[in-house]
């Protein structure tokens, strides 16, 4: 079914990102997970080191490619030849957002489609930024994030003085 990109921060990525990277990878080609700024957060890893842990997660995904842009999304789509975005969604929040962007998505080129493709169940609850939060005070992150990169999450956080 061609090539389709998955933009987001990931930072870091989480199971629920993954959910939505397998089943991606199911359905497309070829998965493009593309590594974005996003001016409303504060990025706790660099684009680099966000790059790095996405690739120990999808290894076993051999359609799934693994890179970052500073472009305008649809000017990196182009450049791959992607024709569809997908977006995960956790909740009509997250409804309202995506609307929104894929509107505009439309609007700066017409042959961009968005595929909102909604969280398995046990992922709605699951958020980048829950997961500092968790790291920050020592929780468990076995549930939330894959097991490659747990002690990365856990030393950057240490590493940023964001431990209590």
């Amino acid at each position: 079914m061609g090539i389709a990109v998955y933009p987001g921060s990931f930072d870091p990525i989480t199971l629920g990102h993954l959910n939505i990277i397998r089943r991606s990878a199911a359905v497309f080609d070829e998965l493009l997970v593309c590594v974005m700024s996003d001016i409303e957060k504060r990025p706790l890893f660099t684009h680099e080191e966000r790059v790095e842990l996405i690739k120990r997660t999808v290894v076993r995904y051999r359609n799934v490619k693994v890179e970052t842009s500073k472009q305008l999304l649809v000017e990196y789509m182009k450049s791959k030849g992607a024709k569809v975005i997908i977006k995960g969604l956790r909740a009509i929040s997250d409804f309202d957002r995506e609307v929104q962007v894929s509107l505009i998505n439309r609007k700066l080129d017409p042959s961009i489609e968005t595929l909102l493709m909604p969280s398995s169940e046990k992922y709605t609850y699951i958020s980048s930024t829950a997961v500092k939060e968790m790291a920050r005070y020592g929780a468990d992150l076995t549930t939330f994030v894959p097991n490659e990169i747990i002690e990365d999450v856990v030393q950057k956080v240490r590493s940023v003085g964001w431990r209590l």
